[in-house]
């Protein structure tokens, strides 16, 4: 492969605490049931605007778009002041990336979250410079599952799709990468459930980020 197409939460980074604790305040804040960090991770890979009205409508409560509106800037406040604390790289993960881009590899993030907190994040853990572009879910028109960002990078960046992967530890990422095209890979070290990744029969299937370097 040449061109390598990151998700970020779970992928590149083990931040699954911060989105737990986030969404747990969050809730907290509009005295609603507070949901288990089980029940978080389940929609890592998707953005708040999407799982957030799912896990309110199942306690059936029934809010207003500007109700939600004040709940994501909830989560932001909350999840800003958690992250720093909370937001690893995965082991291997930084050499890895290194390896990549010192082979002459080109390198993309694509992640649910939003532009400034994606760029944020990744300036914090010393790897913003290893990656060509960065697309935010604040960029795009239609979320993940949907092939947008993909498609975005393989425009500006004239990207051959044959040669290009869809890296994540969701099965909305793999649903992405085969929306636009491109080859599509699940990475096992953090996903939430195995099986979910390996039903979207990815094109690799690897359990180590060192793996990356032999695809």
């Amino acid at each position: 492969m040449q061109n390598f197409l990151f998700d970020f939460d779970g992928t590149i980074a083990d931040s699954g605490d911060a989105a737990a604790l986030a969404t747990q305040a969050c809730f907290k804040d509009f005295d609603l049931e507070v949901p288990s960090a089980e029940t978080v991770r389940y929609y890592m890979g998707v953005p708040i605007e999407t799982f957030i009205p799912e896990l309110v409508e199942k306690q059936g409560k029934h809010y207003s778009a500007k109700q939600f509106e004040t709940m994501y800037d909830s989560f932001r406040r909350h999840y800003s002041e958690i992250e720093q604390q909370t937001t690893t790289l995965f082991p291997q993960m930084k050499d890895t990336l290194t390896a990549l881009k010192d082979a002459g590899k080109q390198l993309f993030i694509i992640s649910s979250k939003s532009s400034t907190s994606l760029k944020r994040n990744s300036k914090a853990l010393g790897i913003a410079d290893l990656f060509d572009d960065l697309i935010g879910s604040d960029q795009v028109d239609h979320y993940k599952p949907a092939p947008d960002g993909i498609l975005m990078i393989v425009e500006k960046y004239h990207l051959d799709k044959n040669v290009s992967v869809m890296i994540g530890d969701a099965k909305y990422d793999l649903q992405m990468g085969r929306a636009a095209g491109v080859k599509t890979c699940g990475c096992l070290w953090d996903t939430f459930d195995a099986q979910l990744l390996k039903a979207e029969n990815p094109d690799f299937l690897l359990e180590k980020p060192v793996e990356l370097l032999n695809i």
